[in-house]
This record gives C-alpha cells, structure tokens and sequence, in this order.
C-alpha cells in the first residue's frame, strides 16, 4: 500500500499503548487493509496486558425496531406470523454480531473471545481484562450503568475510532443514562432459553444517535480549546482515524446533551445502533 504507514507504526502514532483497553469501531473497507492485519496490529500494539472491545450488536432478533417495522411493513398476518417465527433466537456463543463490521465479527470469533450476554448490544473483548469488563451486562440496560460501558468509563479506556465518525460512538450512549428525563420505552427480542426460543420484553432508555454527529463535531471544537487536546488523530491504511479517551468524551457529551436536547417523548428517532437495532 504505497505511502501507507504499516499498521503497528499507524497506531503507535495514534497513542495506543500497551496494556490500555480499546473499545474499536471500525470500517475496515476503508482502511484497504484485512481484518486479520488490523486485528494483528491492534493485539499486537496492546500486549499481553491490554484489551481490546468491539460491539457485537444483534439486530435480527427484535420485532420492535424500526427496521423490523419498515421490513414487514406490507406482510398478511400469515406473513407477519411465519417471519416472526422464522427469526433468529440471540445466543451468546453462536449468534454473528449484525452490521458492526469486519473487524468485530473477526473479533467475536477468536478463540479466546468473551462475549458479553446482552440479547441486542452486546460487546466481544479479547485479552486479560476481558471477562471483568463484560460480565454483569444486565439483560433490561442496553448501554449504561450495568453494560460494559460503564466497566469502561471506569477503566479509563479509549475509544478508536478507525474510519467512521462519532455517529457510531457506542460509548456516547452512557451519557443519554447520565441526563435527566431520559424518555424510556419497551424493548422486545427473542432469545434461546434451555434450548428453546422465547420471546422477552423489557423497558430501557429509548437510545438516540441522531445527534451524535453534531455532538462529535461540538466535543472536537471544545477539544482544540484546551492546553493539551485530548483526541489523538492520524491514519490507519488509507482511513482517518481518532483515538478519543472514552470518559473524556462521556463527561462532554452528558453536558452537551443535556443543554441541546429537548424534551421528547419516547419514540425512534435513533438512526445508526439504535435505528438497527431495537
């Protein structure tokens, strides 16, 4: 790849250490690498003491989403009946991670992944701190206090951002549990229980990205304001790519969202993991 940095050099540049826990978003098809080259890189600038996080997401499971809506949106009864009985039960060990991308799916296959055990946002990690950061991912909160989010924000991880922009954040979602009024709404997928399917629902944060792009944008320019920036930015291959301390980022955006987001009632405004998926 001509005028490429190899990758452990890109991420060396970016500031990924050794021994600091990552959680990654990534569109590999812009970076003209392969995921077992990136994922090689990442676990190799890591070490054996660091981390590395990726969303499994599931979005394939759920029948109140609005991708699930606009999809059978023209079926009969008996269309809608036989799809909702056609439609994967979420199981933690064999269940693929749904439009998260390349690098997670490589991820959530290694030998030596841990999955977290959300039906729908779940998170895969490889490495020493894996299984404490994803334990305890309560099954009725999607992305805050009792997901590995908030295991995150409490490890000072960092959050890198390969080729995509905040729109895709997942951290971001902490802080819609940090501001007041949150609107909440139900949440139903289908799970395999003792071998069988069942259907579950649950009430949770009614999850909002629609505004994350422009709440980047805010957390890049109060960035450039302060005596030492926080966000680190090179490339990796031929992507962009921003290395962004993930409770840096959660303390702006509780702040930011709390003045610019108004009052709404509990609907599906979301657009990128929450528009897929629930």
């Amino acid at each position: 790849m001509t005028g490429a940095r190899p990758p452990a050099a890109a991420l060396a540049d970016l500031g990924v250490r050794a021994g600091s826990t990552l959680l990654v978003h990534a569109s590999l098809r812009r970076t003209g690498l392969s995921a077992a080259a990136v994922l090689s890189a990442l676990r190799d600038a890591l070490g054996p003491d660091g981390t590395l996080v990726v969303p499994a997401f599931t979005a394939g499971n759920s029948d109140t989403s609005p991708a699930y809506r606009e999809h059978t949106r023209n079926m009969t009864v008996r269309q809608l009946a036989l799809h909702r009985d056609s439609m994967p039960p979420f199981d933690p060990t064999h269940t693929p991670s749904q439009g998260m991308g390349l690098l997670a799916e490589t991820v959530r296959c290694e030998r030596d992944a841990v999955r977290s055990a959300h039906p729908q946002t779940s998170f895969a990690a490889v490495g020493v701190r894996a299984a404490e950061l994803l334990a305890g991912h309560a099954g009725d909160c999607h992305l805050g206090e009792h997901s590995p989010l908030a295991r995150l924000y409490a490890a000072d991880a960092r959050v890198l951002l390969i080729g995509v922009g905040y729109e895709v954040c997942s951290a971001l979602h902490l802080a819609e549990y940090r501001i007041s009024g949150a609107p909440w709404r139900e949440y139903r997928c289908v799970v395999l229980r003792d071998g069988a399917r069942r259907w579950i629902s649950f009430k949770d944060v009614d999850l909002d990205d629609s505004d994350f792009g422009a709440l980047g944008t805010a957390f890049e320019a109060h960035d450039a304001t302060l005596p030492v920036p926080v966000v680190r930015r090179g490339r990796l291959g031929l992507a962009s790519a921003r290395l962004v301390p993930l409770r840096a980022a959660v303390d702006f955006a509780t702040g930011w969202l709390t003045g610019n987001r108004h009052p709404r009632r509990a609907t599906n405004h979301s657009q990128i993991a929450a528009d897929f998926l629930h």
